[in-house]
């Protein structure tokens, strides 16, 4: 895989976990179910991020290779990264990580 063709898909891929994101905190609002918003991030990342490149590598004949295989696990980490845009994000999650298994 191409970087251009990453970074496409990593953009697609992040829009789509962003509102597949949204629909499961409106869904997860109305059974008042409590929840941290990015580990609900991470779990859609991870299937969204995972599932998308696996598809585009079917539908683009891309070979599985050790290293395409490899970017299936930096896509869904890029994803989950790109979905949560910034830092103080990105901190606030490992720290809800870090309460949440302790």
């Amino acid at each position: 895989m191409t970087f251009e063709k990453f970074l496409i898909l990593l953009t697609i891929l992040s829009i789509i976990t962003s509102l597949v994101t949204e629909g499961v905190k409106k869904l997860f609002d109305t059974l008042k179910f409590k929840y941290a918003s990015n580990i609900v991030v991470l779990f859609v990342s991870i299937f969204v991020g995972g599932i998308g490149n696996i598809i585009f590598y079917l539908f683009n004949d891309i070979a599985w290779t050790t290293l395409n295989i490899i970017c299936i696990f930096l896509m869904v980490c890029a994803n989950w990264l790109c979905a949560m845009l910034g830092y103080d994000k990105v901190m606030q999650a490992i720290a809800q990580i870090k309460t949440k298994f302790n």
